[in-house]
């Protein structure tokens, strides 16, 4: 998924539609989740050309007192679980 943007950074006063409302300015955003309380969230755009101009230009911007830090989202990393010593 490389139209899938992890947006870091930000300020916890900063809304949804705060967000939309900036990353639409470089495409049709599909989905946005903020995680609440933690400073961060994701950002589907339609496409991957638009997601790349949407880094290139948000990453590193001042945008309500805080730097944000755009970058392609990675993966969920799976959790091993290993094994137990005696």
């Amino acid at each position: 998924m490389q139209n899938k943007l992890y947006v870091g950074n930000l300020s916890y006063s900063v809304t949804q539609e705060d967000l939309k409302t900036i990353f639409s300015n470089y495409g049709e955003v599909r989905e946005l989740k903020l995680v609440e309380g933690k400073g961060f969230g994701f950002i589907e755009m339609s496409n991957q050309s638009e997601a790349e101009a949407a880094k290139k230009a948000l990453n590193g911007i001042d945008f309500m007192g805080r730097k944000l830090k755009v970058d392609i989202a990675q993966p969920p990393k799976r959790k091993s679980f290993g094994q137990r010593y005696r």
